[in-house]
Order: C-alpha cells, then structure tokens, then sequence
C-alpha cells in the first residue's frame, strides 16, 4: 500500500511518513503531480538491493533460469551462490 504526499505536506508529516514507513507502507512524495521521492523503510530498501545485486550477478541468473526450467528444481540457500 502506498500513500502520496506533496512536499508540503511530506514535510509536515514527517514523523508520519518514518512510522509508516517502518509498517511497511511506501509513502511517494510529489511536486506538482510528479513523483521525485520515496520513503521507504530501510529494511525494504535493503531487500530491494539485494534482488539487485543477485539479478546482476550472472551464475545467480543462469541458477534461476534453469531451475525456472528444471522438472524437479534442487533449491540451495541463497549463500550458496558465489560472488
């Protein structure tokens, strides 16, 4: 779930917006009906990066697209992958 706040308003809401954020909630910050900002929670943020870096990483990739095509895929925890 998301909520939109214009700048102004982000800025008087604040304290608001870090508590949501810290929920889970995505808070997306306008200026004259444009988004430019995002509040985020630090923890999403953290996963968003780490599917990043893993969709970067091309061993992960090929992983992932033959266990997508695998009859019967072997899963490994995701350390098991190489840098």
């Amino acid at each position: 779930m998301s909520s939109t706040y214009t700048i102004s308003t982000g800025q008087r809401a604040f304290p608001q917006l870090i508590r949501r954020a810290e929920d889970g909630e995505l808070a997306v910050v306008t200026r004259h009906d444009k988004a430019v900002a995002y509040v985020i929670s630090a923890e999403r943020m953290d996963a968003l990066l780490e599917t990043v870096e893993l969709l970067a990483n091309p061993v992960f990739v090929g992983a992932l697209k033959r266990t997508r095509s695998a009859k019967k895929p072997k899963l490994l925890p995701v350390d098991a992958i190489p840098d």
